[in-house]
């Protein structure tokens, strides 16, 4: 999914749909790929980890909380688990080009709603500043340095 050198793997060993590529569920066919993509839970958190992984990216000031972003992408797996979805489906899911772009599109637009703006490289702590303040889902997941 996202090509990791070993300069940043550290950085995004912990967060991102690296993670969940390791651990989670997708697959060609349309049903299933369309189960997924439409099940609020899982999106809602993946939306929150590409939040998270957007920010750590553009914010040299925040870093990743790596063990809870790990805990978080594998009760992603779970809950996919638990919907009947088997490693493969999930794999062939997270790693869908089409998929990967939608969770993107979700999450910048979410960071948008609350203040980024994605011309000031700045803004991203701003935002992620805001969200470890606020304790949010994905404030949990992120440190300040």
């Amino acid at each position: 999914m996202f090509k990791i050198n070993s300069t940043n793997r550290l950085r995004h060993a912990g967060f991102g749909f690296a993670i969940l590529a390791g651990l989670c569920v997708g697959t060609a066919n349309a049903s299933v790929h369309g189960g997924l993509s439409t099940h609020k839970e899982i999106n809602e958190g993946l939306t929150v980890i590409a939040a998270g992984e957007m920010i750590q990216d553009k914010c040299n000031s925040i870093t990743p909380r790596m063990i809870r972003a790990y805990s978080f992408a594998k009760s992603l797996e779970s809950m996919a688990h638990q919907a009947g979805y088997n490693d493969k489906q999930i794999e062939e899911f997270v790693e869908d080009k089409k998929e990967k772009a939608r969770v993107k599109d979700a999450a910048r637009a979410y960071l948008i709603s609350k203040g980024l703006d994605p011309k000031r490289a700045e803004s991203y702590c701003e935002v992620g500043l805001y969200e470890i303040e606020r304790n949010s889902q994905i404030g949990v997941l992120l440190k300040a340095k």
